[in-house]
């Protein structure tokens, strides 16, 4: 049997090993950076132009044991969501170009001086890996990325992004950042539209 075969007869195992390798790979910077400076990783717009690896390392900064696990533990449900909806190179190739351009877009929120986290590059994996599945030919897997859709929609509605750059909640020990949600879903659906939707040529 051949694994996660689609209709044009091409194996996709290498598919979702990509993704789930950008999955691990995100998983074990913020592992590493556990132990680092977060001053030295984090998002700072100011120094966004002379430091630009904090385009990336800013998701790997966590700020505290709970911020950490939590993101650690949304990177599974969208490793187990890109298997499920048989993600292709370009879909992971989309979600790993979201990832800078996520902190690049927090640029637009100028009051926002400092950010770090993965919930950001977060949001824009849940997005590609939800339009993957909007274009299943399964009708349950189309409904469950529709699903995952309208929740995220809501999710970032709720969160009233247009009050101001940050938002204390009495879930987290510091304020969480609604601007970056909505820059990673933005983000992620840019991509996934530009890199993983563009319709296939003919034969191929």
């Amino acid at each position: 049997m051949v694994p996660y075969a689609p209709r044009d007869g091409t194996a996709h195992a290498a598919d979702v090993r990509t993704w789930l390798l950008l999955a691990g790979g995100l998983a074990l910077g913020a592992l590493l950076l556990w132990f680092g400076s977060a001053d030295t990783w984090n998002w700072q717009p100011g120094l966004a132009a002379a430091q630009p690896w904090r385009w990336f390392t800013a998701a790997w900064v966590h700020l505290s044991a709970a911020h950490l696990g939590a993101n650690l533990a949304g990177l599974a449900v969208i490793g187990w969501l890109g298997v499920r909806a048989r993600v292709r190179r370009a879909d992971a190739l989309a979600w790993a170009t979201a990832w800078p351009l996520t902190h690049l877009a927090l640029l637009a929120q100028p009051a926002l001086q400092r950010y770090a986290g993965l919930s950001g590059v977060l949001h824009a994996g849940v997005v590609v890996v939800a339009l993957r599945l909007c274009r299943s030919p399964s009708a349950p897997e189309r409904g469950l990325g529709v699903a995952v859709l309208v929740g995220l929609a809501i999710k970032l509605l709720l969160e009233e992004p247009w009050q101001g750059a940050l938002r204390r909640t009495p879930q987290w020990d510091f304020a969480v950042a609604p601007a970056a949600h909505v820059a990673g879903a933005l983000a992620g659906a840019l991509c996934a539209l530009v890199l993983a939707h563009r319709p296939r040529a003919p034969g191929r």
